[in-house]
């Protein structure tokens, strides 16, 4: 019997939806399975910003399609993208950046941000840009970017002309903490590594 209940309580640690605060963020994730939900943790955990700013709960959904996307208060994730591990955390918080120009930005912050980031529109008001001419996707990238300045960031820039390099993350940053006091600060998530002191072996006795 109480390996029955412990099966049942294990399967439904697994099935059901969670919820986390990451750096005082409150999301709830639901779909998938535990190691695709688990990639979404990781993606925010990951990030140095402060997802606790949002002001509500966010759900994000694992959802089978293919399409990675927001809405005011949901974030859908490919699930497909997410069983490839860390390549995914970049669109995960990507997705929870477009969370932040919803609940934290004003048109005349986003005004500010679209001409810091060279963005030809803010968000879709002009149909059938470039995704990159789009202030609020340049944002959300450079957002992933500026506070998880990783080699596996898969927005990571490779010129002032991508997606996520019209700014220095140092200079977004301070930006953002002008604007909705954001933290701007770094995390640099890389392990501490301690080493033995050097020592010349011994020689051998004949």
């Amino acid at each position: 019997m109480r390996r029955f209940v412990l099966a049942v309580v294990a399967f439904l640690a697994l099935s059901a939806p969670s919820g986390a605060f990451a750096r005082g963020g409150s999301y709830v994730v639901d779909g998938g399975s535990a190691a695709e939900r688990s990639q979404v943790r990781a993606a925010l955990e990951a990030s140095s910003f402060d997802w606790g700013l949002i002001p509500q709960t966010i759900q994000v959904h694992v959802a089978p399609g293919g399409e990675s996307y927001s809405t005011p208060g949901q974030v859908y994730v490919s699930a497909s993208l997410l069983d490839a591990g860390r390549f995914a955390w970049a669109t995960v918080q990507h997705e929870m950046g477009h969370q932040v120009d919803f609940f934290l930005l004003d048109d005349a912050k986003r005004a500010t941000l679209n001409a810091a980031l060279g963005g030809k529109d803010w968000c879709y008001s002009v149909p059938n840009l470039p995704h990159s001419d789009y202030g609020c996707e340049r944002f959300a990238s450079e957002l992933s970017w500026a506070y998880w300045s990783s080699p596996d960031n898969s927005m990571k820039p490779s010129s002032p002309r991508d997606e996520a390099g019209a700014m220095p993350p140092a200079s977004f940053r301070a930006l953002l903490a002008q604007l909705i006091g954001a933290p701007n600060t770094v995390s640099t998530n890389v392990a501490a590594k301690a080493f033995a002191p050097k020592t010349k072996p011994k020689k051998q006795r004949p």
